[in-house]
């Protein structure tokens, strides 16, 4: 709501009130383990928008039922009227302007990223694959601060789980606790899920 005053032609002064959108943050990061109820909280956060792309990064994977499996129940969950684009490829996404953007997660856009930039492999991350994925998560974390869109991005907490045995386990949590900080500090607003409870742990919300 806008309380105004305005001056009609050469009458006295009109008070009025102009309602819209209700205020509230623009870019919300929403963290969670594994089944913790995170990707239910950020469609909820979004539930009542018909104009929302809902960005799945994850893409297929053949032969793998279960994931199969995932994947059609998070389409049954979502509104029939949400479009959806599978990609990784968000920075276009953002600079665009347009309805709310869903992005379902980035720890599989970060899978992809360590693919691109072969940082699974010890000896290609320390000759370039580390500067290369530094350089990825750099320009998303600036395009997500720079969005002019209503943005919902879901990731994975993996800091307080058990330590992964390989040493790309260990990297691919330590990138993922970096990037989630990043994304965090350029939010307005981050939740993070515990037993489908969502905590508030930057921002006011709406």
């Amino acid at each position: 709501m806008r309380i105004f005053t305005e001056r009609p032609g050469r009458g006295g002064w009109r008070l009025g009130l102009e309602f819209g959108p209700a205020p509230g943050p623009a870019r919300t990061l929403v963290l969670g383990g594994a089944r913790s109820g995170k990707s239910v909280t950020a469609e909820r956060m979004l539930a009542d928008r018909r104009d929302v792309l809902y960005v799945a990064t994850g893409g297929s994977r053949d032969g793998d039922a279960d994931w199969a499996r995932r994947v059609a129940l998070h389409r049954e969950r979502r509104p029939a009227h949400w479009r959806t684009a599978e990609t990784c490829e968000l920075e276009p996404l953002l600079a665009a302007e347009g309805g709310p953007l869903l992005v379902d997660c980035l720890a599989l856009w970060l899978t992809d990223a360590m693919d691109a930039c072969d940082a699974w492999d010890d000896e290609a991350w320390a000759a370039t694959g580390e500067a290369r994925l530094r350089a990825r998560t750099g320009a998303l974390v600036r395009a997500w601060q720079r969005t002019p869109r209503r943005v919902v991005a879901v990731s994975n907490e993996v800091g307080s789980g058990v330590v992964p045995a390989t040493a790309s386990g260990r990297r691919f949590r330590d990138e993922l606790g970096r990037l989630n900080a990043a994304v965090a500090e350029a939010s307005q607003e981050v939740l993070l899920v515990v037993a489908g409870q969502p905590l508030r742990v930057k921002g006011r919300g709406r």
